[in-house]
């Protein structure tokens, strides 16, 4: 019995289209772009420290979990101080020049005001200084949520994935 010759015909066309379809539109859509899980380790600058990330492509911007926060005044700017720890131990205190303050709701909906910084983050080769915003997040599982102003052109997020490539430290631009 086997299958007649005109379904042989229907199901190799149909393979064939699937094949081209493949080959010609999934380059383009990962062109130049990084493919990551939806859990990596990321380095911070400053403070050149390598941290556990979520990679949240729900979330505009980027959050940190810091400790320690400390307002202060340099040159008649608004700074702020802060710790950033490992989950090995390792402990950067940081300084950084206050980009703004934002409203950000909490996870049951309570809005909160956080202070926000730039700061490099590097995943991978890829490095780009965005907003990142701090908070507690002791009570969370990862130390850094990875918002779309940093993944936005420039990787794609394969949630069936984590801890797919490790950050370069060394020689990032500040």
């Amino acid at each position: 019995m086997g299958i007649r010759k005109p379904a042989k015909i229907f199901y190799l066309v149909i393979a064939t289209v699937g094949v081209i379809f493949l080959v010609l539109v999934t380059p383009v859509a990962a062109q130049g772009k990084q493919v990551v899980g939806w859990l990596e380790k990321v380095c911070i600058y400053p403070g050149n420290l390598i941290i556990n990330a979520k990679l949240d492509t729900g979330a505009r911007n980027s959050s940190l979990n810091a400790s320690h926060i400390t307002e202060f005044v340099r040159n008649g700017k608004q700074w702020v101080r802060f710790n950033v720890t490992s989950r090995y131990g390792n402990t950067a205190t940081i300084e950084q020049k206050i980009h703004c303050i934002v409203k950000i709701k909490d996870h049951d909906g309570t809005p909160q005001l956080r202070f926000a910084i730039l700061l490099g983050i590097s995943l991978g080769s890829f490095h780009k200084e965005v907003e990142v915003n701090l908070a507690d997040r002791s009570y969370f599982n990862y130390q850094m949520l990875i918002g779309r102003s940093f993944l936005h052109g420039n990787v794609i997020v394969d949630p069936s994935i984590k801890f797919t490539t490790k950050p370069i430290c060394n020689g990032v631009p500040r």
